[in-house]
């Protein structure tokens, strides 16, 4: 996980700096809107990882389950 966030936050930080390069800002302004972007970033990644785990996982289970087949029915009574 933690690598994840530090994935987001390096590519936040990057294209925040980048964009404020590009429209010619001040380097105050440019490292702010890096830190800003790196926030950003690290808690989008990790909100997008959370979501492709949940989906292996249910994945995984729901082919654990047609593999175990039928359950077998209850006797009544």
């Amino acid at each position: 996980m933690r690598f994840i966030v530090l994935s987001g936050g390096a590519c936040g930080l990057a294209a925040a700096a980048a964009s404020g390069l590009w429209a010619g800002h001040a380097a105050d302004r440019i490292l702010f809107d890096g830190a800003v972007g790196c926030l950003a970033g690290g808690l989008l990644f990790r909100a997008f990882w959370a979501v492709l785990l949940r989906g292996i996982r249910q994945a995984y289970l729901a082919r654990r389950a047609a593999l175990a087949g039928p359950a077998a029915p209850k006797p009544p009574g």
